[in-house]
């Protein structure tokens, strides 16, 4: 019977040091201040990579000029050897995410990545001096641009296609 008592111990400790654990977790988490708001974007500056870009690239770079400060640039790559692959990733104001691509990688093979997929849905619009091409797709929505000098030129992400053209607008090449 000196087992029983034991086993009835130990489980009754148990209990009672999970029932102060789930007390001190919720005494930490209803008193300790905590913040569920979004965190603050981190804008990146970058001037440095467009003019290295605009050096090496074999076509003109497009980078926004004009857009409000409330557009947050937060990623930033040109990668030579891939294709004059240049990327800039931007926060808008609505919080969703917009990004320029450009490459001269085949048009298929871009498209698909830099999309994530998206489908042509055959709706052009002008924009400046071009036509741009509408894409769909369960992830990005995008506008697509034959570029010159065997590029391409995407404006992609999660936001709006009203917020896609605000970009495509802003673009500028040099």
């Amino acid at each position: 019977m000196a087992g029983e008592n034991g086993k009835q111990k130990t489980a009754r400790d148990m209990i009672l040091s999970m029932g102060i654990i789930v007390l001190v977790a919720g005494f930490v988490y209803l008193f300790i201040p905590h913040d569920d708001s979004a965190p603050d974007v981190k804008a990146v500056d970058y001037r440095v990579e467009l003019l290295t870009a605009r050096r090496a690239a074999s076509y003109p770079v497009a980078a926004p000029q004009g857009l409000p400060d409330a557009w947050k640039a937060t990623s930033v790559r040109f990668r030579g050897d891939k294709f004059d692959a240049w990327h800039l990733g931007f926060h808008d104001p609505e919080g969703e995410y917009v990004a320029v691509e450009q490459s001269t990688q085949r048009r298929p093979v871009f498209l698909d990545e830099a999309t994530q997929g998206a489908q042509e849905t055959g709706k052009t619009e002008k924009i400046g001096d071009g036509t741009w091409t509408r894409y769909e797709g369960g992830r990005y929505d995008a506008l697509v641009l034959e570029g010159t000098k065997g590029s391409t030129t995407v404006v992609t992400g999660t936001a709006s296609f009203a917020q896609l053209t605000k970009m495509a607008e802003a673009l500028q090449t040099k």
